[in-house]
């Protein structure tokens, strides 16, 4: 019995015998997404959490799936995982030593109005 099967978003393809034709050793795996989400009442994005997708609109659609059930998003950004770069915690003192030097930028040097919210 010959019958065209439909793939949808997130469905794994398999071969005729039932297994996963896309292993995790296989280099045609899809890439990590890093999900981040603007709630209604942000100011800013927040990191929801991570997921696996073919490109960018699958990975923004995942993530609406995924992340916003609730209706609690109002914008959705999403990062290939391997275009984030961090520094190494282990080498933060060499990393912010130059700051120490720089007493001007601590904030209690200033004095903020009782208006300005947010700070």
């Amino acid at each position: 019995m010959n019958f065209i099967r439909k793939f949808y978003y997130g469905d794994i393809p398999e071969d005729k015998a039932g297994g996963n034709i896309v292993s995790k050793d296989s280099k045609t795996d899809w890439p990590l997404w890093e999900v981040f989400i603007r709630s209604k009442q942000g100011l800013d994005h927040k990191h929801a959490g991570s997921l696996h997708a073919a490109d960018a609109q699958m990975a923004i659609e995942n993530a609406r799936d995924v992340y916003t059930r609730r209706m609690e998003g109002e914008s959705i950004w999403v990062v290939e995982s391997k275009y984030i770069i961090a520094s190494n915690p282990d080498e933060a003192g060499e990393l912010y030593e130059p700051a120490k030097d720089k007493i001007y930028r601590h904030p209690t040097f200033y004095n903020l109005p009782d208006e300005v919210n947010h700070m």
